[in-house]
């Protein structure tokens, strides 16, 4: 049984990968949604991340697609109580930004999206800078003495926003963020490292990495030459170009192949291990490819690999 890992200061225990939603009523349909969940609860995963803006931008979606599937698929499965369920809000196009009564009015939609009383994990999606960080605060402070929030994190934020955010919290005794979700992945380190990093170290966040394969990069899939059948094909494939990105790939392919080990596993091994990380996000449409993803949980890199990795990405 892979031990759980404690998320940053607060008592939610999370397995090391975190599923993310993104592709539930985008790419994967409700059924193949709902065999994604089985296999990754089946392997001992219980953090499962969404946000209410998943999908919208798809046309003919709304918003709220991921969370109705998850709903769902709590609801059939019964076991609301087993997963830590993280949401965002701040993003939905009939509740964008971050003013006190959107937060609390989307808030509400997500809670009914998903068909329970409380939300794990609740994120600001974008920081909204016209919005006071203390509106903001005590917005999701309300939300968690009513019981409908247990623990806060911020995502897609300034350090000294997210700093000035901790500080109010602490003078004024109210909900503290416990997790911070940045992009960051071994062909984008600056997006996190550094002031965030520090802010995150210092005030004990647990990060949680979104786009952890790098929109698929990190797979290995993509290759000079190589055509891949995928609604990230372009994102991932400008990474190719790059003399870090091959750099990146080379020093995958060795540490994977002399490790029997999936390139993907690899890439989230060294990213699980990095300061201040809890639990890598990473998403997937199919239940093939699910297992080199939850493997991250049972592959220690050894020193000499992670420095391997680190020196390539730099």
């Amino acid at each position: 049984m892979t031990s759980l890992r404690k998320l940053g200061p607060c008592d939610l225990q999370v397995f090391p990968l975190a599923l993310g939603g993104n592709v539930f009523g985008w790419t994967a349909d409700e059924a193949q949604s709902f065999a994604v969940l089985d296999a990754y609860a089946a392997a001992g995963g219980n953090f499962i991340d969404t946000a209410d803006a998943y999908s919208a931008w798809i046309p003919g979606n709304e918003g709220g697609e991921s969370e109705t599937v998850i709903g769902k698929w709590l609801a059939a499965r019964s076991n609301r109580s087993d997963i830590v369920v993280a949401t965002k809000v701040g993003a939905h196009p009939s509740y964008k930004g971050l003013s006190a009564a959107n937060i609390k009015a989307a808030a509400e939609e997500s809670l009914r999206r998903l068909g329970t009383d409380h939300i794990d994990l609740y994120y600001t999606h974008f920081d909204d800078e016209t919005v006071p960080v203390e509106e903001i605060i005590a917005a999701l402070d309300q939300l968690v003495k009513e019981g409908k929030v247990r623990e806060i994190g911020a995502s897609n934020i300034s350090p000294e926003r997210l700093r000035a955010s901790l500080d109010f919290s602490e003078r004024e005794g109210l909900a503290r963020y416990v997790a911070l979700q940045p992009h960051y992945n071994l062909v984008s380190r600056d997006t996190y490292e550094g002031e965030l990093q520090d802010t995150a170290a210092r005030a004990g966040l647990a990060a949680v990495p979104y786009f952890a394969l790098a929109s698929g990069f990190l797979t290995g899939k993509y290759r000079p030459g190589a055509s891949v059948e995928s609604a990230r094909a372009e994102k991932a494939g400008q990474y190719l170009e790059s003399e870090r990105g091959q750099k990146v790939l080379a020093a995958l392919d060795k540490i994977a192949q002399e490790r029997d080990a999936e390139i993907a596993t690899v890439a989230l091994a060294w990213l699980a291990s990095r300061p201040t990380v809890a639990a890598p996000i990473a998403s997937a449409r199919t239940v093939e490819q699910l297992p080199a993803l939850v493997a991250v949980a049972d592959l220690s890199l050894t020193e000499q690999e992670l420095a391997d990795l680190t020196e390539a990405s730099a």
